[in-house]
Order: structure tokens, then C-alpha cells, then sequence
């Protein structure tokens, strides 16, 4: 006859509960599986379905009653980490969309705008076409499956246990999220140094015919070069935003291995 105990069911709990906290809230965070479009059932069902897969696979949990403070403290530690590893990916769609951003305002498009259900907040139309770019990008380089598998990864990097947060996890995070600048000016470079060009071609236009209408003539001009610049630099979109997304997968690791208060690795 099969019996159960109270602790044989706090163990099959806390086995699924604690990781489907960390799967759950990296879920939520992360670019693509985290899209408001989605239905949460089906974020639900994917991490429950991801957590009936994981857990099986983890070492021993530590013995700790899940209502007591302890386990909700574990909980709260699961979530944070998954949170702070998605957040580290959606960084790497911040970057590019913030691109957009800077070549719309350049080109004089700050008046484009759409509004935008992830941020809850108006989003310029360029911004927007690279961001898609970007997530097509995500696609074809298989990237949701790979956070998938970096997520399963951080369970053997950043086990289950007692242990507190290392303060290192977030400085990580927060150099991390300094490649939002660089990589963002970076790829809107080619477009504002064609748009300089033109805005210091029109002002000594402007110098040389003061009677020429700048504003009439000036911002077909710009929206034009801008453009033109946009598709031409297009091409050389892709091989940056896999880049970012590879460093992004590397840091998602890092900021788990830093977290468990351990030196996070070069990334190669």
C-alpha cells in the first residue's frame, strides 16, 4: 500500500514550484515569449510544461517547508533571477529599437508614431521596422529555443538553494545594460552621419540663399537621404543583431553564475 507523508508532498511541490518560478518570470520578461499578444494561458502552459520537464532533472532541493519563510524567500529569489536573466535579453531588442528611435528623430519622423502594447507608450514607426527586423532575426537564428536552453542551463549554474542573490548578478546586469547606448548609437551611425552631411550642406545653403525656403526644401531632402541611407545600411543590420543576441545568451549566464556569487566566465 503507497502512502504519503507531509513531507514527501512538500517535496514534489517545492520540486516543481521552484522551478516553474524562475521559468515563469523569465517568461514574462523575455522579448518574444513575453509579448502581450501571447494569452498568459499559454505562458502558463508553456512553463508548466517546461517545469514538468526540468525538474527531474535537478539536484537535491533543499529541504525547506514552501509556506514558511524560508521557501518564500527561494520563491522571491527564483523569480528575481528570471526576471533579471529575460531582462538581459530584452535588452538586446532596447538596443536596436533604440536605433530606430535616433534615425527617425534625425530624419524628422517624430511625428510617426504607433503605439506600442509592450511599453504602454508611443513607439516611432522606424523604431518599430527594425524592431520586427530584429525579432525576425530572433526567429531565424532559432533564438526563443535557445533562451529556452540557456534558461534550462542556469538551473545547473544557479541552483536551488538557501543561498542569497550575490550583489555581482546585478552589477552584470547593469553593464549589460550599458550596450544599449553604444549598440544603439552603433547602429544608427551610417544614417545620422548621412543626415549630418546634409543638414551641414543645407545650412550653408541657407548662409549662401538666405531668400531659399530651408523648411519647404530641407525636410523632403533629409527624409529622403534617410531613407536611403536606412536601406543601405539594412543589410548590415543583420550580422550586429545576431551578435547581440549571442552576447545576450552569454550574459544570461553570466548574470546567473555571478548571482550564485561565482566569477562569470569571458564570454568567447
Amino acid at each position: 500500500m503507497i502512502t504519503l507523508t507531509s513531507s514527501d508532498f512538500n517535496l514534489w511541490l517545492t520540486s516543481f514550484l521552484w522551478p516553474l518560478a524562475r521559468i515563469l518570470a523569465l517568461l514574462a520578461a523575455a522579448p518574444m515569449l513575453g509579448n502581450a499578444a501571447i494569452p498568459v494561458r499559454v505562458k502558463v502552459g508553456l512553463g508548466v510544461c517546461l517545469a514538468l520537464i526540468v525538474s527531474p532533472a535537478l539536484g537535491p532541493l533543499p529541504k525547506v517547508e514552501p509556506g514558511s519563510m524560508e521557501g518564500l524567500l527561494i520563491l522571491v529569489q527564483q523569480i528575481v533571477i528570471g526576471l533579471a536573466m529575460g531582462f538581459a535579453m530584452r535588452i538586446v531588442f532596447s538596443a536596436v529599437e533604440m536605433a530606430g528611435e535616433i534615425a527617425g528623430l534625425q530624419m524628422g519622423l517624430g511625428f510617426a508614431t504607433f503605439f506600442s502594447p509592450r511599453s504602454d507608450g508611443s513607439t516611432l514607426v522606424v523604431a518599430r521596422f527594425v524592431g520586427l527586423l530584429a525579432t525576425l532575426v530572433f526567429l531565424a537564428v532559432n533564438g526563443h529555443l535557445l533562451m529556452l536552453s540557456v534558461l534550462t542551463e542556469s538551473f545547473s549554474v544557479f541552483p536551488i538553494s538557501t543561498e542569497p542573490v550575490s550583489a555581482a548578478g546585478w552589477q552584470t546586469l547593469a553593464y549589460w545594460g550599458g550596450r544599449i547606448f553604444e549598440a544603439g548609437l552603433g547602429l544608427a551611425l551610417p544614417v545620422v552621419t548621412a543626415l549630418l552631411i546634409v543638414n551641414l550642406a543645407l545650412g550653408i545653403l541657407t548662409r549662401a540663399a538666405p531668400q531659399l525656403n530651408i523648411f519647404a526644401v530641407g525636410f523632403p531632402i533629409t527624409l529622403m537621404v534617410g531613407m536611403i541611407a536606412l536601406m543601405l545600411s539594412l543589410p548590415h543590420f543583420t550580422p550586429v543583431i545576431e551578435k547581440l543576441i549571442t552576447e545576450g545568451m552569454h550574459t544570461m549566464l553570466e548574470i546567473a553564475r555571478a548571482a550564485a556569487g561565482r566569477l562569470p566566465q569571458p564570454s568567447p
